[in-house]
């Protein structure tokens, strides 16, 4: 097994657990976040894949019975990033874990902690729970400050997820928020009352987010000149989002698709685009409906320097909200940070 210098990796703190919040499935709805459980035993089965990398573990209590554990924890998108690498775990060894279990009986963990016979302690937030020898990462996977050495390029560079981003859509943390964050109308109440996480889940098997759910992703994105439009390169789910500039919004014409119909302009230096005839259905991975007729309007504002890209949402439908709804975050830009391959794989 590969052994990693003292101290080597993440650091995890507040910008892990921004990353977990924004997991493919919110982790409220699956698992019980106010309760940790403990688990040892034997790896007999890992798979290094986004949205989640998952693991198997059979444990064996005193009378010899086993039991089987599916463990889950982050992305390969962003642990990867952190220097956790596959190769930390070798089969039949035995591992300790601690996380949240499932809400729904079954054995399962969303794993915290991760100690490896080596001694070594993988920590995914929170404090080190077993040992003081902690897998630790690059600071700048952490940072609350984009670089401004080349404010020149604007908008078009990576932007990525700082540790201290807020949240564009802060109820994922607190599912509970969501009947009260929104102004939502009788019959989209209605909507989100009977939504079921586990039996509607709009990612399941790896379906991508649409517009404007797809905004939250917390990997880098790219902006990209072709031609007279923009491409938006995200990272999550592989996705495209082309801004078509100097047209005029489209009320109705255009085919609705998952990302919707993008129309861009320039406005004292930040860019506005407008967005109609997005049919993914829903305003967040919670299960907030959204309808075809909404309308999306963002504003990308790059600050002066190119350090950080602040951005603003507002979106307006009728038949869910009644009077629009405002969304904020900023993303900031680090020259060592670089969008990569997402290339989920479906659960099972």
């Amino acid at each position: 097994m590969k052994m990693l210098t003292s101290r080597l990796a993440i650091t995890i703190g507040s910008f892990l657990v921004t990353v977990t919040a924004f997991a493919h499935h919110s982790v409220s709805s699956w698992f019980d976040r106010e309760s940790v459980i403990e688990v040892d035993g034997e790896l007999t089965e890992l798979r290094w894949v986004n949205p989640h990398v998952r693991f198997t573990m059979v444990s064996t209590d005193e009378s010899g019975q086993e039991t089987a554990w599916d463990v889950e924890t982050l992305a390969v998108a962003g642990i990867s990033r952190w220097g956790i690498t596959p190769d930390l775990f070798v089969m039949g060894e035995r591992l300790k874990v601690a996380g949240n279990p499932s809400i729904r009986g079954e054995n399962s963990i969303f794993v915290r902690n991760i100690l490896l016979p080596s001694g070594e302690e993988i920590q995914f937030g929170g404090e080190p729970r077993w040992s003081e020898r902690t897998l630790r990462g690059g600071e700048s996977l952490a940072a609350e400050q984009g670089d401004s050495t080349d404010p020149s390029r604007g908008l078009f560079r990576v932007w990525s997820t700082g540790a201290d981003a807020p949240w564009l859509f802060p109820e994922i943390l607190d599912p509970a928020q969501v009947f009260t964050r929104y102004p939502l109308t009788e019959a989209a109440s209605a909507a989100l009352a009977a939504h079921s996480a586990f039996e509607n889940s709009p990612l399941a098997n790896c379906a991508p987010k649409g517009m404007p759910g797809i905004m939250e992703q917390p990997y880098p994105m790219e902006f990209v000149q072709d031609g007279e439009d923009i491409i938006l390169h995200i990272e999550e789910f592989d996705l495209v989002r082309t801004i078509h500039m100097g047209g005029e919004v489209d009320g109705g014409e255009q085919v609705a698709s998952l990302l919707g119909h993008s129309v861009g302009r320039w406005e004292d230096g930040d860019l506005v685009v407008t967005t109609s005839n997005s049919n993914w259905g829903y305003l967040n991975t919670l299960g907030v409906p959204l309808s075809q007729s909404a309308e999306i309007v963002e504003r990308f504002m790059p600050r002066e320097d190119g350090a950080v890209l602040d951005y603003q949402m507002i979106v307006t439908d009728s038949e869910t909200f009644t009077e629009p709804v405002e969304l904020g975050k900023h993303w900031i830009w680090r020259p060592e940070i670089e969008r990569r391959p997402y290339e989920c794989t479906q659960d099972g």
